[in-house]
């Protein structure tokens, strides 16, 4: 079950490693526009495409911060998920072993009541061949 959680760790570190390379890329390809419109706009207006920029920064960090956070959740999620799992194998395992254990001392008690009656058994038909074998 250590494995379920090595398979979530890994796949949380994906998921976060995507979001960072779309974030990066995202970034570039939208600050190109924005790198021409301050090109093209004369000092007067500079201010406001600046402006323009910093709010969509914010709006864009807000979104990727929103990504990590359900990520994270989803590996909080995941965590306890597995955890129930492992408790619930190790309950099962326990189970079944005490059952076994049950079973194999019901079986011992009952070999030892038969093996007296066994031998006692074996002795007489011995003992009646001799007699059979003597008298032959």
């Amino acid at each position: 079950m250590g494995k379920l959680k090595s398979y979530q760790e890994q796949i949380q570190e994906i998921v976060e490693k995507g979001i960072n390379a779309a974030e990066e890329q995202q970034k570039k390809l939208a600050s190109k526009p924005f790198d021409y419109a301050e090109k093209l706009e004369s000092e007067a207006r500079e201010y406001s495409v600046k402006s323009l920029r910093t709010r969509y920064n914010g709006y864009s960090d807000s979104l990727f911060e929103q990504l990590r956070s359900l990520n994270s959740r989803f590996g909080n999620f995941a965590a306890d998920l597995v955890a129930k799992l492992e408790k619930e194998a190790q309950d099962a395992v326990s189970e079944t072993a005490d059952e076994v254990t049950s079973v194999a001392q019901s079986a011992k008690a009952a070999a030892t009541d038969k093996k007296p009656a066994a031998r006692k058994t074996t002795a007489r038909k011995s003992t009646a061949a001799k007699k059979t074998t003597a008298s032959a």
